[in-house]
C-alpha cells in the first residue's frame, strides 16, 4: 500500500519591505535541517493590511504567520481571536490559521526579549527607557513588567506620559540603567541612523539593547559601547520568538 503523501504546510511573514527578513532564512534552514519536507516559508509583502483576507483565502495550506512592521497593531481588527497575552500587550507578531481560515493572534516578542535580557540583569537594573512606541515597544514593556522593572517611553512625538528625546538630560538619563531601542532606526540598509540621544551619557552601569539585528552592531550599540555600556542586539530575541511561534503553530 502506497504511503499517503504529507499535506504541504505553508508559513510566512507579513510586513512591508521584508526582503531582508530573518524569518524566511531561519525557517527555511530549520525545515531543511529537520527534514520537514512538507513545510515551506515565504515572505508576503503587503502594501496594505486590507489585503490580508485575500492572501489567507488564496494561499492553500497556510497554517501560520509571523507579523512584522508596520502591522503588529494594525492586524488586530482582522483577527478572529487573541491570546490573553496578546490582548494585554495590544500587539501581535504570530498568527495561527485554522482549517476554516479563522485567525488567532499571539505575541512571542515579549518571550524572546525576556529570555535574552534576563541573563544580563544585575541588582542595579531597576529602571528602563524604551525608545519608540510601536508594537514591539508594547511587548518589551510587558516583559519588563514581568521582570518587575519600571520603565518609561521615549518618543519623537511624545504625549504627556512620554519623554521627548530632548528631555533626556544627564541627570534624568542617569536614573535609567537599561536603554532599549525598539525603533527600526539603524536597520540595513540605513545603518548610519540611530535614535537622537546624547551617547556620551552612557556608562558601564548601563545595558544598551537594540531590537535591530542587521547589522549585528548597530550605530546605537556602537556608540553606547564606546562609552562603556554592555550591549545586546536583537538576533537571539528573534530566535526565541521564532521557536515559540513554531511551538504555537504545532499545538
Amino acid at each position: 500500500m502506497k504511503k499517503k503523501p504529507k499535506k504541504q504546510l505553508k508559513f510566512g511573514l507579513i510586513g512591508q519591505n521584508i526582503s531582508y527578513s530573518f524569518s524566511e532564512k531561519y525557517f527555511t534552514e530549520k525545515f531543511e535541517m529537520g527534514h520537514y519536507d512538507n513545510c515551506e516559508y515565504a515572505n508576503y509583502d503587503l502594501n496594505n493590511i486590507q489585503n490580508l483576507s485575500k492572501l489567507i483565502h488564496q494561499t492553500k495550506g497556510l497554517v501560520g504567520l509571523n507579523i512584522t512592521i508596520p502591522y503588529k497593531e494594525a492586524i488586530i481588527p482582522h483577527l478572529d481571536k487573541l491570546s490573553k497575552t496578546a490582548q494585554i500587550i495590544g500587539a501581535v507578531n504570530c498568527v495561527t490559521v485554522s482549517k476554516k481560515k479563522k485567525l488567532k493572534g499571539y505575541n512571542t516578542d515579549y518571550y524572546g526579549f525576556k529570555k535574552t535580557v534576563s541573563p544580563l540583569l544585575k541588582e542595579h537594573h531597576k529602571k528602563a527607557l524604551i525608545l519608540g512606541t510601536g508594537g514591539a515597544s508594547k511587548a518589551v514593556a510587558y516583559a519588563l513588567r514581568k521582570l518587575k522593572i519600571e520603565y518609561d517611553f521615549v518618543s519623537r512625538t511624545p504625549d504627556e506620559f512620554q519623554f521627548g528625546y530632548s528631555e533626556l538630560t544627564a541627570e534624568l538619563f542617569d536614573e535609567y540603567h537599561l536603554i532599549i531601542n525598539t525603533t527600526p532606526l539603524g536597520t540595513h540598509p540605513n545603518i548610519a541612523e540611530c535614535p537622537e540621544l546624547n551617547y556620551s551619557l552612557f556608562t558601564k552601569k548601563q545595558i544598551a539593547y537594540d531590537l535591530v539585528y542587521n547589522p549585528g552592531e548597530s550605530t546605537f550599540l556602537r556608540k553606547a559601547k564606546e562609552n562603556g555600556a554592555v550591549i545586546k542586539n536583537g538576533y537571539d530575541m528573534l530566535v526565541f520568538q521564532a521557536e515559540k511561534a513554531w511551538k504555537i503553530w504545532n499545538e
